[in-house]
This record gives C-alpha cells, sequence and structure tokens, in this order.
C-alpha cells in the first residue's frame, strides 16, 4: 500500500506566508543579479484603498531581532498585533544590498546597484512614492535616529549616484516637497560644516520651514512645515541616551500630517539596529529594537484609531547574522553573531490596516513600492 505524507512548514507563528513557485537558479554576473520571485497576477485588493501609509523601516532587522524583543522586552512586542505577515528577498542588483539599494526598492520601485540613491543601475533618476503622492497632495514626513541625508531616508527624496553624497543629498532635501523631518544630520546643511560653504539652512526657510536643533516640540502648527535637526550627523544611542525621541517624533509627525491634511505618508527609520548587528554589539542591538517596537505601537495605536491608516513594517536587509542560541543551558539566550556584514535572509514584512493583505506572501523588495501604491489604488503601481 503506497502512503502519501504532507508536510506543512510553520514559517512565522502568525500570517500566512507561501511562494508562489519553484525559483530556478539563474546566471550571475557582477553587473546584475536577476535571482527573483515573480508578483502574483492573482493578487487582489480586498479592502478599501488606504488613505495614508505609514511605514516604518528596521534597517538591518532580520527575524532575530524581532524574536530579541520578545525575549528582552518587559512587554508583549507590538509585532504581536499583526496579522498580515509575509517575507521578502532583499537582494539588489547583487546578491546581498546596501541600505541605499534596499531603500531604493522600497521607494521606486527598481532593483539597483548598492550605494544608489533613487537612481537605476544607469543612474537615471527614478520618481519616488514621496514624490508621486506630493504631487497629489499628500504630506509627506521622515524620519530617522541616524541623520535625515543617511541612506534610507534619503532615497525617498533624493537621486545621487552615491549614497556618500550627503552635501548633495541634503541640497536636494533642501527644496523638496517634504513637510516633516526629525533626525540628524545638521552638518549637511549647515554653511559652517559643508565643504562648499552654502547655507542650506536658509533654503529650508525659505521653502517654509521651521528649523529646531535642540529637541522636538510639544505641539506644532499644521500650516507650517518642520525640520528637527538634532545632531550634527546622527543621533546618540539608546543606551547613550537618545531617550524615546524615535516613538516622540512618530507620534508627533503624525499628529502634524492629519491636523490639516486628508493624505499622507510617513517614512519612520530605527536606523541604529543594525548599527549594533555591524559591530556585533547584542545589548546596542536588541535596546535600538526594543525603541523601535515603542515607535511600530505609536503607529499601530494611531490607525487602529484612525481606520484609514496602512502600516506597513519591515527591513532593508538582515545585518550580522544575528542568532538567539541556547547558553550554557536551555534555559539562557546567548545572543550570536556570524559575520559584521549585511546577509540575504529574507526579512518579515508586517501590515496592518486596508490593503494590509497585500503584503503576504514572499516576493521581491520591489513589490513594498508596487503594494502601497495598489493599496491606495494609484494608476501608476502598474
Amino acid at each position: 500500500m503506497k502512503i502519501t505524507v504532507l508536510l506543512t512548514l510553520a514559517l512565522l507563528p502568525i500570517g500566512t506566508v507561501y511562494c508562489q513557485q519553484p525559483i530556478q537558479e539563474n546566471a550571475v554576473t557582477s553587473q546584475s543579479y536577476d535571482h527573483r520571485i515573480p508578483s502574483d497576477p492573482q493578487e487582489v485588493r480586498e479592502s478599501p484603498a488606504a488613505k495614508n501609509i505609514i511605514l516604518l523601516i528596521g534597517d538591518g532587522m532580520g527575524l532575530s531581532q524581532i524574536s530579541s524583543a520578545f525575549y528582552f522586552k518587559e512587554t508583549l512586542p507590538h509585532f504581536a498585533r499583526f496579522h498580515n505577515i509575509g517575507l521578502m528577498r532583499t537582494s539588489s542588483t547583487e546578491r546581498i544590498t546596501d541600505s541605499a539599494a534596499g531603500a531604493t526598492a522600497f521607494s521606486a520601485g527598481k532593483k539597483t546597484y548598492n550605494g544608489a540613491i533613487g537612481v537605476d543601475s544607469d543612474t537615471i533618476s527614478i520618481p519616488t512614492i514621496v514624490e508621486i503622492l506630493s504631487e497629489e497632495m499628500w504630506k509627506t514626513g521622515m524620519i530617522s535616529t541616524s541623520s535625515i541625508t543617511h541612506a534610507t531616508p534619503a532615497s525617498f527624496y533624493a537621486h545621487v549616484k552615491s549614497r556618500d553624497m550627503e552635501e548633495e543629498i541634503a541640497a536636494q532635501l533642501s527644496t523638496s516637497q517634504i513637510d516633516f523631518i526629525a533626525g540628524g544630520g545638521l552638518a549637511f546643511f549647515a554653511d559652517t560644516s559643508r565643504t562648499d560653504g552654502k547655507d542650506y539652512l536658509q533654503t529650508l526657510k525659505n521653502n517654509g520651514f521651521t528649523i529646531q536643533t535642540e529637541q522636538l516640540l510639544n505641539t506644532v502648527d499644521p500650516n507650517q512645515k518642520y525640520a528637527f535637526l538634532l545632531a550634527k550627523n546622527q543621533m546618540s544611542t539608546v543606551l547613550e541616551g537618545r531617550g524615546d525621541f524615535l516613538p516622540q517624533a512618530t507620534k508627533l509627525a503624525l499628529n502634524y500630517l492629519s491636523a490639516n491634511s486628508d493624505n499622507f505618508f510617513l517614512m519612520a527609520e530605527g536606523s541604529m539596529i543594525d548599527w549594533g548587528g555591524h559591530g556585533n554589539n547584542a545589548d546596542f542591538l536588541v535596546s535600538e529594537m526594543i525603541d523601535f517596537d515603542e515607535a511600530i505601537g505609536i503607529a499601530l495605536d494611531f490607525a487602529e484609531k484612525d481606520g484609514n491608516t496602512l502600516v506597513i513594517v519591515t527591513a532593508d536587509h538582515e545585518t550580522g547574522g544575528f542568532t538567539l542560541s541556547a547558553g550554557e543551558t536551555y534555559d539562557e539566550i546567548n545572543p550570536t553573531f556570524s559575520n559584521g556584514g549585511h546577509s540575504t535572509a529574507l526579512v518579515p514584512v508586517a501590515a496592518y490596516g486596508p490593503g494590509s493583505e497585500l503584503f503576504r506572501g514572499i516576493y521581491e523588495n520591489t513589490e513594498i513600492f508596487h503594494k502601497m501604491m495598489r493599496a491606495v489604488s494609484h494608476s501608476k503601481s502598474n
């Protein structure tokens, strides 16, 4: 008698994860890595269109980084509030991405080379979701615990051939259509610290921005633009006393963006999860992960009350090959690392709100852009 056994693998504890078809190995060259999961042609948006999008990016945040919050945070992580879960491949045109190419995939829906900011493999500018939605009168905001000109936030508003061109990125930000900025990077705007001596703080003011360099405000005027540039370069770390900047900046941005606008897009980045991975410093990594989870809670609280907001949480890549290993006993967790760089591990995507069902499954990082655009029923998502 022939017996057939079906084995089901649980890839994640919640949500539905599936692969549309087997992946075939393709040729790899130094110019391009094309080993992509196709989009699902049967994908259908079932819920009403989202009026707002909050994209939360945990830089360097893989599944083990998320898992650490479940073991080291004193309260249940806000990740447990999600029900629509997916997995995402993070490769750029190379097998392993950096933050610039990874964020450009999110912001513009195109694979590109490592180091590219808002440009394709031929260094041609690609329209970003911020630019597309701003043209339709959406308000937009950027938050980062690094400098606001760093690779991840820059990829949503700038177009340069290298992520190292932070002075040019600052110049482009100062004339962009973004309404709310919070993070570090003051040195890239100030004439006293720029190599060309130009004053882009004044350009920000000319573009309608109120500039704060000391701390976040308790309240903001929805008829003004705001640039909170609170450090010369990156912000300090949680362990160094940054406090609750990220969750509070997220809350302030949401109050501001929702006060006088029908639609908004907000990107908030927990930058230093990645840095803890690069440094193989588990305390650093976990403290940043817990801080990022608090920002997730702020976003979910807003979305639950609002009812029209799509929240997406994901990472550009995993960093450090981070693992929660057993210690001397199986009742002891010993965080370990396999390297000091990025890995090509799939990373989780969690979504809540209208259009969140689009983020189930396994897909390429470029699909984040297309799924966001489909969630707001935008014709340019095709």
